[in-house]
Parts: C-alpha cells; sequence; structure tokens
C-alpha cells in the first residue's frame, strides 16, 4: 500500500496542511476614506497570509455603516456569494471589523464558507504564536471575552427549533449555562495571569541595577533584527506580522557596559480593545524600562501613520516621558522604492538629511537612519544607545562605582 499520507516526513509532523483561500471584504464609511481602506486590507491580506491563508479577491463598498445583518449590502453579498459558489477553492471570507455573532451566523449560512473577522484572525496568529505559558494564558483570556458578548447571535439556530411549547427555554437556559462557563473560565485566567505577573515581577527585581531598554514599535519593523544584532543572539524574525509574541529579554554590553535589552510584541491599527488588555502585562517590560527604542519600517508608505499608532499605544501605557530614540529602519529598502538611478549621491545624502531634521521636528526624538538587514548604521546606533544608557546610569545610579 502507498504511503499516501507521508506523516512525520521531512521533520514535519502530522498530515499536510491544505492551502486555504479567502475573500477579503471592507467598508469604505465616513470615519475612513478609500486609500485607508486600502491599506487595511493590506494589512489584512498580509494577517491572512501570516495565519496561512491565500487572498485571491478583495470586495469593498462605500456605506454610512456597515449593515446590521450581513456588514455589506444585499447587492454587494450576492456578487460575493456568486464569486465564492464559482470558486470552490475559496474556504473562508474574512471581514476587516468585527462582526457580531449574529452576522457571522447569517453570513456563514449565506455563503456556506468559514466567516471571519479581523479580530478572530488576529487570536488565530496569537494562539499560533504564543509559547509561553504568559502568552497562552494571555491569548486565551482574549479569545474568552471575544467570544462572551456573541454567544447569543451564534445561539440563533435554536429560534429556528422553537415551533413546539417549551423550546424557547432549554434554549436560554444552555446560552446561560455557556455564559457562565465562560465568564468562569476568565475569572479564572485573570487569576492565572496575576500569578505569572508575580513571578514576572520577582525575576524583574532579580536582574540586579541595571539599565532596562525597550524595543517597541509596529510590528514586522525589523525589531527582533535589530534585537538579534546588539545580543548577538537568534531570536526568532521573520518577514510576518507578530513573529514575536513572548517577550524576549537579553543581556547585552556595549563597550564593556552591561545593558538589559527587551523585545516586546509588535502594536497594530485596529487591534481589538479586548486583546490589547490581555496583554498589557506583556507591556510590563515597556513600563519598567529606562529607554525606548521606538523602531519605524521607514520604506513603508504609511510609516507616519504607524509611527502614530505606537504613540498612541505608548500613551495608554503612561510611558511617554521615557527617553526615547527612534530608529528609522531599512533605509536601503527606501532607497530603493523611492530613489532612482539618475539622482547625484549628495542629492541623496541631501535629501535624507532633510527627511531626518523634518523626523525629528516632527516627534522630538534623537534619531537614526539604519539597515539592520546590510548592517548599515548598527556602529552608530551602538554609540548612541551607549551614551544614552551611560547617562541614565548617572542618574539612577550616582554613587555606584562604574566597572566599564
Amino acid at each position: 500500500m502507498s504511503d499516501n499520507w507521508k506523516v512525520g516526513k521531512e521533520k514535519k509532523k502530522g498530515l499536510q496542511k491544505e492551502q486555504e483561500y479567502a475573500v477579503l471584504v471592507g467598508v469604505i464609511s465616513r470615519m475612513q476614506t478609500e486609500e485607508q481602506v486600502t491599506e487595511y486590507l493590506d494589512e489584512l491580506e498580509f494577517l491572512a497570509l501570516t495565519a496561512g491563508a491565500k487572498t485571491v479577491k478583495r470586495y469593498t463598498q462605500k456605506l454610512d455603516h456597515p449593515n446590521k445583518r450581513t456588514f455589506v449590502g444585499s447587492g454587494k453579498i450576492e456578487e460575493i456569494m456568486d464569486y465564492v459558489e464559482a470558486n470552490e477553492k475559496i474556504n473562508m471570507v474574512i471581514f476587516d471589523d468585527d462582526l457580531s455573532g449574529k452576522q457571522t451566523n447569517i453570513l456563514e449560512e449565506m455563503l456556506k464558507v468559514k466567516i471571519i473577522d479581523r479580530s478572530t484572525l488576529i487570536l488565530d496568529i496569537f494562539a499560533k504564536r504564543a509559547q509561553t505559558a504568559q502568552a497562552k494564558t494571555q491569548v486565551e483570556l482574549a479569545q474568552m471575552q471575544y467570544l462572551l458578548p456573541r454567544l447569543r447571535g451564534l445561539w440563533d439556530h435554536l429560534e429556528r427549533q422553537r415551533g413546539g411549547i417549551g423550546m424557547r427555554g432549554p434554549g436560554e437556559m444552555e446560552i446561560e449555562t455557556d455564559r457562565r462557563i465562560i465568564r468562569d473560565k476568565i475569572a479564572l485566567l485573570k487569576k492565572k495571569l496575576v500569578k505569572i505577573d508575580q513571578q514576572a515581577q520577582t525575576q524583574r527585581k532579580n536582574r540586579g541595577a541595571l539599565i532596562r531598554i525597550a524595543l517597541v514599535g509596529y510590528t514586522n519593523v525589523g525589531k527582533s533584527t535589530i534585537m538579534n544584532i546588539l545580543s548577538k543572539s537568534e531570536v526568532f524574525a521573520e518577514n510576518k506580522l507578530f513573529a514575536t509574541l513572548d517577550t524576549t529579554v537579553r543581556k547585552i554590553v556595549i563597550d564593556r557596559m552591561p545593558i538589559l535589552l527587551s523585545d516586546t510584541v509588535g502594536f497594530i491599527r485596529k487591534l481589538p480593545h479586548h486583546l490589547v488588555e490581555s496583554f498589557k502585562s506583556t507591556l510590563d517590560e515597556v513600563r519598567e524600562s529606562d529607554i525606548l527604542i521606538h523602531v519605524v519600517d521607514m520604506a513603508h508608505p504609511q510609516f507616519e501613520d504607524h509611527i502614530n499608532t505606537v504613540n498612541k499605544t505608548l500613551q495608554d501605557l503612561k510611558v511617554t516621558d521615557k527617553p526615547t530614540l527612534m530608529i528609522f529602519n531599512k533605509i536601503d529598502l527606501y532607497r530603493k522604492r523611492y530613489f532612482d538611478d539618475f539622482i547625484e549621491e549628495e542629492d541623496k545624502a541631501q535629501i535624507l538629511s532633510d527627511l531626518k531634521e523634518k523626523m525629528k521636528n516632527n516627534y522630538e526624538h534623537d534619531n537614526l537612519f539604519i539597515s539592520a538587514i546590510e548592517k548599515e548604521g548598527i556602529a552608530e546606533m551602538r554609540n548612541k544607545i551607549f551614551s544614552m544608557a551611560e547617562e541614565q546610569y548617572n542618574v539612577r545610579y550616582p554613587y555606584q562605582t562604574k566597572h566599564w
């Protein structure tokens, strides 16, 4: 008998996962321009790719607000239905905003494929990336908090069954039973997180009198790559969203000065509120740091929007008063995308100099332009980090003898 399953072949455990194909759906409302929705769908496509799905089609519609039943209008949903029915390989439709349980139920019945919203997609990626007990608990808590308000909509099938006497009661009881189970689970997970947080605080206290630096920034800007360069370690890094979920802390030495450097989870626009709440304990490394290194993907067309998203999150964490160095990464890609071969080297240097001055005026922080992949500007970055850390040592530990 032929080995059709290929179990365990080439160091891969289990059965081979079939490629999933998705259709993306977004709404252009009064609060969002068409350009913004296109950018959000680009990000949603990258999220889908990170989760393992390939996008084959996009749909957008201009509406004052999403339809309460089907998110988009009846004409657009029929268009999506026809396309999905004509293409059998499509097995999911992903919506760029959160859906209610009722919307999910109606859409699944109409489209006959999996219906996923942005929050569900992000939670799926987080669940896949979580490695530590803390991250796994935080993901599970976020999933429970997401599910709780959607239970009634997901139980709508019971309403269609209550043609006979007494059908309504058991249905309501079943919903209440599920709600109680989920509430109990949420309470249990919160208690577990408190215990994990206490253990993490004890670990942080045992690190001694060292200056702490936290890498922050939008997801997929190169924080983990910079971490690997500075710490000479192998922190997981790849060109996908949320490659880093668990906070990684490394002790690094620059010119014999010891520093603790932490790599944190990346931020993203339209991040679900319950997910932010669940992961606040992960960001304790940011709160307790002495210096922030805000990494920016300079080559991204919307990098200034990304900066604003990160700054808003830092404001929520009340850490905007910390000394901050902005690292504009991927300058090599920036040149490839925006400089042509006919620009003189002196003109290129002048453009970058003007851009650097503009960024400093806009954000009131020192900044450096580097390429972590090409190792460009790394020496200057090390020197700047050293001088900032030395200054913080003198402020925090003025009477402690320095050994470098």
